[in-house]
């Protein structure tokens, strides 16, 4: 881990440090911040003690860290357009990183402290997009293509659908509960439950159910938020310290050679399909020594870009016989395949047969360049699961009093949980970034309607306030930061 940092000057390790530390930060922040969600049903519930409650949360926020993966994780990077991500220098990705990790600390902690339930997911993605935008308008690239538009659409998507999805299944699965448990002590609140029989604690097998649901949200929030913080130090360390992680140092001749037929393939599939592809997209250019290589994702390049990755490849058994600069091409001509590659999968008319074919081809193509680092899980799932145990009694207030008029029934708390834990799962599984803050809070929302217990509409307005504005400041607030960044620390 510490080798990184040798041939650095004093200046670009401290930055690397400091970038670090503001990555692990507003994971920290985020475990206290989001995490709250999670426990906030077993705490109002009586399920659990409260500090038992946070301290259980942080463990399998971090065991959600450990077992998730990666695909949120890159979706993430991938987020920011690829020519960006491709020519960053060092200084620029400082700039970049802190611009975009200190609009989101600042409104994180900003809501966190009026005890608003605003989402860390939509506040890092807009200050991406901030970072994005302001590159392209410094730039002067078009700003369609300034950021990635079709990655930020997807997840735009899943932010909106996920809250009402969540509404609408815990409203519905509360009423099959009343329907099915018609004078069950499960529909009680603690309050009512002490005065009908002098007992606060739900019934034993409601309490297991919270007490599972409630551990199940923090695992599969550890698991989709614990990758953005992933995706955040990969970054760091890519635009930083290219040499050592541009590629995972560790693949294997296997994988390495895994990449190389990847690429091969992806050529045998241009040509296979040469007669439609060439009326929908240009996959050939020809060569012309006199013109400086520029590395910018042009689909023209792709049918050269393979010949030189399979070239570069065909005797590589470990990245260490590459250069640093050799290293860094292979990597630049792997996201160009890539993208190139998910753009003709889009196309009509193309077999499905053949979309899965390919597919297939660009997981194999990016084997060895969307990776991280064990050190790096372990020390986001520390962070997370960290922040987890500390501040947060502020967003469980919020959720356990003030969404609804009446107190949180066992089964409304059952309902809940039960439907954040699933729709958060299947997001991860998905790789698809999405707002524990809003699938919980909407979660709540629905029971209490479903509950015909009324909302409490202060607080309504102020979570679809924070909701609105999260993307708009963010994007400001970073996009203000990268251009400020850059013209005193870049051009200055």
């Amino acid at each position: 881990m510490l080798e990184m940092f040798n041939g650095l000057s004093f200046e670009l390790g401290l930055g690397l440090a400091l970038a670090l530390t503001f990555v692990l930060a507003y994971e920290f922040i985020n475990g206290f911040h989001d995490t709250a969600n999670a426990v906030a049903t077993v705490i109002y519930t009586k399920a659990m003690p409260p500090h038992m409650a946070v301290v259980a949360s942080g463990i399998f926020n971090c065991a959600g860290v450990l077992a998730g993966g990666l695909g949120v994780a890159y979706a993430i990077v991938h987020l920011l357009p690829v020519d960006l991500l491709l020519n960053v220098a060092s200084a620029h990705g400082l700039v970049m990183v802190f611009a975009l990790l200190s609009s989101a600390i600042l409104w994180n902690l900003g809501t966190w402290y009026l005890g608003i339930p605003a989402s860390s997911s939509h506040t890092l993605i807009g200050a991406i997009l901030g970072v994005g935008l302001a590159n392209s308008l410094m730039t002067g690239v078009e700003i369609s293509k300034g950021i990635n538009v079709q990655k930020a659409i997807d997840i735009m998507l899943s932010l909106i659908i996920s809250p009402i999805v969540g509404l609408v299944i815990a409203g519905g699965l509360l009423l099959l509960m009343k329907k099915r448990f018609t004078s069950s002590k499960i529909h009680k609140t603690p309050e009512e439950r002490q005065t009908w029989d002098g007992k606060k604690r739900p019934p034993f097998w409601t309490r297991f159910t919270l007490i599972a649901s409630a551990m199940g949200v923090s695992f599969v929030h550890g698991s989709n938020d614990g990758q953005k913080g992933i995706g955040l130090i990969m970054l760091v360390l890519i635009g930083i310290v290219p040499g050592q992680f541009v590629l995972n140092m560790e693949s294997t001749s296997y994988q390495i050679g895994r990449t190389k037929d990847a690429a091969v393939h992806m050529g045998d599939f241009y040509q296979r399909n040469s007669a439609y592809l060439n009326q929908m997209i240009d996959l050939n250019k020809v060569p012309n020594a006199d013109m400086p290589q520029v590395f910018k994702c042009d689909s023209k390049d792709s049918m050269s870009s393979i010949a030189t990755v399979a070239n570069l490849l065909n005797t590589t058994e470990h990245y260490n016989q590459l250069s640093v600069e050799k290293r860094r091409e292979v990597r630049r001509l792997l996201l160009c395949l890539d993208d190139t590659a998910k753009k003709v999968s889009k196309l009509p008319n193309i077999p499905a047969s053949e979309i899965s074919d390919l597919n297939k081809l660009r997981k194999d193509l990016t084997l060895t360049t969307e990776y991280a680092p064990m050190w790096v899980i372990f020390a986001v799932a520390l962070a997370l699961g960290g922040g987890t145990m500390i501040g947060w009694r502020r967003i469980v207030q919020t959720v356990g009093e003030k969404i609804g008029q009446k107190g949180m029934t066992y089964s409304q708390g059952m309902a809940a949980q039960i439907t954040a834990a699933a729709a958060i799962g299947i997001a991860s599984m998905s790789g698809l970034p999405v707002s524990t803050t809003h699938v919980l809070s909407s979660a709540v929302a629905g029971t209490m309607l479903a509950n015909r217990s009324g909302l409490q509409s202060s607080t309504v307005k102020n979570i679809a306030l924070a909701w609105i504005l999260t993307l708009p400041v963010t994007i400001a607030l970073s996009a203000g930061l990268f251009w400020f960044g850059t013209i005193i620390f870049v051009n200055g």
